[in-house]
């Protein structure tokens, strides 16, 4: 099968299932085409069966704003036609479903059939979508989707409570490369964070103010009270300068270490303890998946679909929103003694295999077929 997938290439969530489902069904076979404006994160490497095609968004003195729907809908025309692709799959409904909607009857014009599946992340129905600017066309551009999925039953709710939606939405949870992520940890980089073996605590985000990043801080300042440790802070983002000022002012910044951007998570989840995930809203919670696949208890919120990969009390706690004192407790029971921390990591670990890869994909595998017998039907 010939998939055509439009996804935004950064360390989001959504960047990152598109480009790893893009490698795992590449490995299955199938020639995958990815169609962004600049090369994924997670596509590092060469891999058979994978071609990359950059948007090119030309720049005039009469653009304020580089119209780059027009020209992805532009580039979706050109590598449909050049490379004969079964299907479209795009993930995060703006601008790509409404980008995809214009390829489609461009093509159609030409006798070329191309059906589109539009995969919903979140933020694309929960925040952005629902501003005023955007969401007729958001709701116009998902109805005209051939299947449309969601990354999670909380998000599917959401998106019909926000829009009026004509088409079922399938629920297909995010994944997780379980194989790739169990892993043991490096002694030696352990020693470098943690030398006189303290409890190591992690986050990682994009640093929005949805991810509340200063209830992380705010946490391991109680953790730190009790419990000799170290807090890594791994990403990047508007507010990352308030953590550091916080931590500045609640004295445990010599212990904590904001390392940017990273694209090898395993290694660094391999070291932790703990992964914190202090967000308002998450519609899924890959971050926290990944964690727990590594082994990795998760102390979080109870926003958003996170209650559908978390098992309170077994994987980790969950805690209301804002509720510092609550996470803070439940994060010393986890990591005060050895045995219990071994045995929420091992939990974790354990119910990771739920969401593995080579769980997902026929599933994703099946959807493209119904999507295509259904498409030739009509033709």
């Amino acid at each position: 099968m010939r998939i055509g997938i439009v996804c935004y290439p950064t360390f989001g969530g959504s960047g990152v299932l598109a480009t790893e489902l893009g490698k795992a069904l590449a490995q299955k076979g199938h020639h995958v085409h990815f169609i962004t404006y600049q090369q994924p994160v997670r596509l590092n490497g060469f891999i058979p069966n994978i071609f990359y095609h950059e948007v090119q968004v030309p720049t005039y003195p009469l653009f304020d704003y580089p119209p780059y729907e027009t020209a992805l809908a532009s580039t979706m025309v050109d590598v449909i036609r050049n490379n004969h692709l079964d299907l479209l799959h795009v993930h995060y409904a703006i601008p790509h479903a409404s980008a995809a909607y214009m390829a489609k009857k461009i093509l159609e014009g030409e006798g070329i059939r191309i059906p589109v599946i539009t995969t919903l992340h979140g933020t694309d129905i929960t925040l952005v979508g629902r501003d005023k600017t955007y969401a007729p066309v958001v709701a116009f551009s998902i109805n005209q989707s051939d299947a449309i999925t969601a990354v999670s039953h909380n998000l599917r709710d959401e998106t019909f409570n926000t829009f009026k939606i004509e088409k079922p939405i399938q629920v297909i949870h995010n994944f997780v490369d379980v194989e790739r992520f169990h892993r043991k940890p490096i002694d030696a980089f352990r020693r470098v964070i943690a030398p006189n073996g303290e409890r190591i605590l992690l986050h990682a985000s994009n640093f929005r103010k949805i991810k509340r990043v200063q209830d992380v801080v705010r946490i391991f300042h109680e953790v730190h009270k009790v419990l000799p440790s170290k807090l890594l802070f791994v990403g990047d983002g508007p507010e990352r300068a308030t953590a550091e000022d916080l931590s500045r002012q609640l004295n445990v910044c010599d212990d904590i270490r904001f390392v940017g951007k990273q694209e090898q998570m395993e290694d660094i989840l391999a070291i932790a303890d703990l992964f914190l995930l202090t967000s308002e809203y998450e519609s899924f919670g890959l971050a926290a998946l990944e964690a727990m696949a590594a082994g990795v208890p998760v102390v979080s919120t109870n926003a958003g679909g996170l209650g559908e990969i978390m098992i309170d009390g077994v994987t980790g706690f969950m805690g209301n929103v804002g509720d510092v004192v609550t996470m803070s407790r439940r994060s010393i029971e986890i990591l005060q003694d050895d045995t219990r921390l071994q045995g929420f990591k091992d939990a974790a670990a354990n119910h990771a295999h739920q969401f593995d890869i080579h769980t997902i994909i026929p599933i994703y595998e099946a959807l493209y077929n119904e999507v295509l017998e259904e498409s030739l039907a009509k033709a």
